[in-house]
């Protein structure tokens, strides 16, 4: 913040119940309209008081030691205002007073806006924010005072201290210290610069040391069912019914497009008449709080018929017999292997199948997609077309390379 103004005012001070014959001078400074006073530590008779000069009126030896008094107070306001700008320091009504009365100023760390940034949010877990989140922002907390530490050897960091060379270097440590892939990096630090942000806009850091740092993803294609792997996973017969449950609530997910924390979080009053007389999936978000609105496809209709007298569904009011993310991927693991699957089998695999194979492979439109699975623009849409251009390319490549194709074009004659 650039200092615009300052203003300097001596003035009596009255209370209800002074009665004394003299009143204390106050100090009041104003800088960019934020205004903090202080005792001059001295007194005037309220009869000898000129308020429009600020000073004490008469030639007495009184009025002319405590004038002087004031007058080198004033010019001290101003010369600390001079070393503030020369040390750099942002100037402000309290750091003037705190440099004229010896105090020193309380430095604004990182690690604790990012600590009381992270209390907030987990205080808000479950309502505004998912446990996942949370995780996130708790482990860039980690990344980021563990860097502190190997890069500075400090616990913490003054939010002045913060430069385009921080952030850098901070990339540098996640990727060659913490072995994190370029786009797990770019999460934490977006998770650092939300912080960031925060102190710029409130006025405790001037300058944003992001300007100029790059924060874009490189793409991945990220892997999903195809037709054939699709029908496998749904006509293999398993020896236990842990595999079953397992299977058919990720080809739930295959044909409705929910993520795990939404179909574990799916209840019997999630499920309503649609538009066209059909059962419809009414539900939101987690992750984004975006309301998604799906028909129910046959399969996933005789998913939930399936299981709808399960102990497991009855006892907690679920419409499937869901498990921990981390049992149903370990679970879904063991599935691919048995399926001899070269893929490593995810949960959010089903999420990106229902995105390609269910959906746009078969001509339903980009924008209806996008609904269904409650995404905030069309762009995250996108993604998923690009998969299926990529699939038309590379199939197209084993074209080319068959011998069938191997055929020199056609000479035509000039004339």
């Amino acid at each position: 913040m650039i200092e615009k103004s300052l203003s300097i005012l001596f003035y009596l001070k009255k209370s209800k119940n002074d009665k004394k014959a003299s009143l204390p001078v106050y100090l009041r400074i104003t800088v960019n309209g934020a205004v903090t006073e202080m005792t001059t530590k001295y007194n005037c008779d309220p009869e000898r008081w000129n308020s429009q000069a600020q000073r004490a009126r008469g030639t007495n030896e009184t009025s002319r030691t405590l004038n002087m008094l004031l007058d080198t107070l004033e010019r001290k306001v101003h010369e600390t205002r001079i070393k503030l700008i020369e040390i750099e320091k942002e100037i402000t009504a309290v750091a003037i007073k705190n440099a004229l009365t010896g105090r020193e100023e309380k430095k604004l760390m990182l690690l604790d806006f990012f600590k009381q940034h992270n209390e907030r949010i987990t205080a808000l877990i479950n309502s505004e924010f998912a446990p996942g989140t949370i995780e996130r922002y708790n482990t860039a907390f980690d990344h980021t005072r563990n860097f502190i530490m190997w890069k500075y050897g400090k616990a913490d960091i003054e939010l002045k201290s913060l430069s385009f060379d921080f952030v850098t270097n901070f990339e540098f440590y996640l990727k060659s210290e913490r072995k994190c892939s370029h786009n797990t990096t770019i999460k934490y630090i977006s998770n650092l610069r939300k912080i960031v942000n925060h102190c710029v806009k409130s006025g405790w850091l001037h300058k944003d040391p992001f300007i100029g740092f790059k924060m874009t993803k490189k793409e991945v294609l990220r892997d999903y069912l195809t037709e054939d792997e699709l029908k496998t996973i749904a006509t293999k017969q398993f020896n236990t019914d842990r595999l079953d449950q397992i299977r058919d609530i990720f080809l739930f997910s295959c044909y409705t497009g929910l993520a795990y924390i939404d179909v574990f979080q799916l209840r019997q009053s999630n499920i309503g008449i649609g538009i066209d007389g059909n059962n419809w999936l009414f539900t939101k978000r987690q992750k984004t709080d975006i309301p998604s609105r799906i028909p129910l496809l046959p399969m996933a209709q005789t998913i939930l018929e399936k299981y709808k007298d399960h102990p497991k569904c009855l006892s907690e009011r679920k419409v499937l017999p869901t498990v921990s993310n981390q049992k149903m991927n370990a679970y879904l693991k063991e599935i691919g292997d048995i399926c001899g699957f070269s893929k490593n089998l995810t949960f959010h695999i089903a999420r990106h199948t229902f995105a390609t194979t269910v959906t746009l492979s078969n001509g339903v439109p980009i924008e209806t997609v996008s609904m269904m699975l409650g995404h905030k623009n069309i762009k995250m849409t996108q993604h998923y077309a690009k998969i299926l251009d990529r699939k038309v390319s590379d199939d197209m490549k084993k074209l080319l390379a068959m011998p069938s194709m191997k055929i020199s074009a056609p000479v035509y004659s000039k004339d």
